[in-house]
Order: C-alpha cells, then structure tokens, then sequence
C-alpha cells in the first residue's frame, strides 16, 4: 500500500483524508510513475464537491505530475526507467472512466500517450503546473481560429490558465495587442507575463472599455458579461461549463503528451514560464488547505504540492545505470518499502 489524499463520497474540502491506496500496476501502455510533485485545479474541486465524472470510490484527486518513471508495461518504448517526465494523466476524452488513482498519492500509473520528457531547466514543481492548464490554454485558441496580428482580451490573466494565455499569444501565436484582466495587486504581474495593457476590474466594467477585441478568451467564466469587449462577429471562448453566455463556445483540451513535447523549445528557451503561486508549494500533509486556497480564486498561477513522501524510493536513478534497472527489480523495492 502507498499513502494517498482520498475521499469515499462526494463532498467538501473536509471529506479529503489521507489514506493508503493499492499500489497500481502498469498496463503494456502504461508507466509506473514517482509523483515528485502535483498541482491542482479547479475540476479537480468540482470532480470531488459532486459526481461530474463516473467513477467507484475511493477517488485520489489529481490530473497533473511531474516525477520519475519506475516500471514501464512492455509496449512503452518512448521512456525508459529513471526518465524525468511529466503530463496530465486524466484523459477527459477517452471512453473509459477517469482514473480512480489520480496525483495526490506517491504513485501513479499513466500511459505514455499522455506524458513527456520534463524540459531540463524545469524543476518538477514548474513542470507539474503546467499540462492540464497549457493543455487547456491551447484548446481555446484552436476553438477560436486565432490568427497571427489578431487583437485578444484575456478575461483572467493572472489564473493558471490566464498566465500561459497571455504568454502563448505574445510569444507564440504573434498577437498584435493583448488586453488581459486582473485585480489591482496582479496588475504588473500581468504585464511581465506579455499583456500590452491590463484591465484592474476592481476599477473598471467591461462597459467603460471603448476598443472591440478580435477574440474573448474568458478563462474564469464571466462571458456573460465579458462579451460586450467582442468586435460583432468574433470568437468568444469559454471554459467553464455550462456556459454562461451562449454566445461564447466551450472549449475544453486535448490531453497529449505530443502537444507537451512541442512546446519543449519555448520551455528551455524562456520564452514560456511557469507560474507558481507564491503561498506555494503546499507539503503533501497540506493538501486541505492547499484546496481551500484554491477554492478562493484567488491563486496566481497555480497551486503546486511538493515535496511528495517518498522518501524511502531514489530521488533519481543515476543515468549511467537506468538502462540496466529492470521492472522486476524495481517491483521488488517496492513490495520491500510499502508491503510489511
């Protein structure tokens, strides 16, 4: 058995408690991973407040990580043992139920359709902040047919999704000006992330702006009252479910480890940054707490949970060596550490 947060019924924050979960053993496609760290995000509050997705109890709450690979299944053949990776490991799209065993435990099994190699300069806390929400951010501006030069007005701009928002379409889709929205405190935050100019709608209504935007990206919900900032005919995106405005079109995210590793370049190079709430990282043995911060909305850029119990497992296999560890031999340091 391994420690992990759990809970048996749906719920508040409080019916979260840490537990022990079975060890999971890898399928041919699947990768038995070390969570070195997690973060969390709003569906995961959702998932665990009501029954949004199927799935048998006990839930362990969780779709991003960042750790080592212990065991593979026979079919992987992109990562071997002792490979730094990360990704989310839920896959909102696929047929089969989400995962029973997600982030928030010591370990995890994901396929390898879903993950990649964690960029170098990344420290796993940066790598676990960012797929579900990058994943998302990119989403949307597929939905929306972004063109390079297009104008864009960012409804959320210092949130986890809002802050990669407004560095993809400064740095990677050429925006031509970018308007984000933040309180009063984030306001040059948001302008370091790229914005060109940033609303404090704590001082101004949507109502007060004068200038239409190509496209609305509202990553907090508030197309309701966002949609008056959209030129007639553009794209209004939303995602938060169920929409708010219907104008606005959901989008949601295509969970792919191939999406992560395109991004690798403008990763090492700088040009796109994790963000990490500065009351952050959350020890594992915070995670209540580290939900109730969360739930207030009120997070700049994510809220990231490290370091993770495993301090009996290697905090990393020499890569001189990994090649000639061996699935079976890490199987048996595991029955030794967790089966007494």
């Amino acid at each position: 058995m391994q420690k992990a947060w759990l809970y048996e019924e749906n719920g508040p924050k409080e019916v979260l408690k840490l537990g022990d979960f079975p060890i999971p053993t890898p399928l041919h496609n699947q990768l038995l991973v070390q969570v070195r760290a997690a973060a969390l995000n709003p569906i995961d509050s959702k998932r665990r407040q009501r029954p949004i997705f199927p799935s048998e109890f006990p839930v362990v709450p969780g779709c991003d990580m960042a750790g080592v690979v212990l065991e593979k299944g026979s079919s992987v053949t992109k990562f071997d043992i002792g490979d730094e990776i990360y990704g989310n490991i839920q896959d909102f799209n696929a047929e089969e139920n989400l995962k029973q065993l997600g982030t928030l435990a010591e370990l995890v099994v994901v396929e390898e359709s879903l993950i990649a190699r964690k960029p170098k300069n990344l420290s796993f806390e940066e790598a676990a902040s960012l797929p579900l929400a990058v994943q998302t951010a990119i989403e949307g501006f597929k939905t929306a047919g972004f063109k390079e030069g297009q104008s864009i007005f960012v409804v959320g701009g210092a949130g986890g999704v809002g802050t990669l928002v407004v560095q993809l379409v400064k740095h990677l889709y050429g925006a031509s000006y970018v308007v984000a929205t933040t309180s009063t405190p984030k306001v040059e935050f948001v302008k370091k992330l790229g914005a060109d100019k940033v609303v404090d709608y704590t001082k101004t209504r949507y109502e007060d702006i004068n200038e239409k935007y190509d496209f609305v990206y509202d990553t907090i919900g508030d197309s309701k009252n966002s949609f008056v900032v959209a030129k007639d005919d553009a794209p209004i995106v939303d995602i938060t479910w169920p929409l708010p405005n219907p104008r606005a079109v959901y989008s949601s995210l295509t969970v792919s480890g191939e999406n992560l590793e395109k991004l690798r370049p403008y990763l090492e190079s700088g040009k796109l940054k994790a963000v990490i709430d500065p009351t952050g990282p959350y020890n594992f043995g915070d995670i209540i707490e580290a939900f109730r911060y969360l739930e207030t909305g009120r997070a700049r850029g994510k809220v990231v949970i490290s370091p993770f119990p495993s301090e009996h497992l290697p905090s990393s296999i020499p890569s001189e060596s990994k090649n000639n560890v061996t699935s079976e031999m890490v199987r048996m340091d595991l029955k030794k550490i967790y089966v007494s």
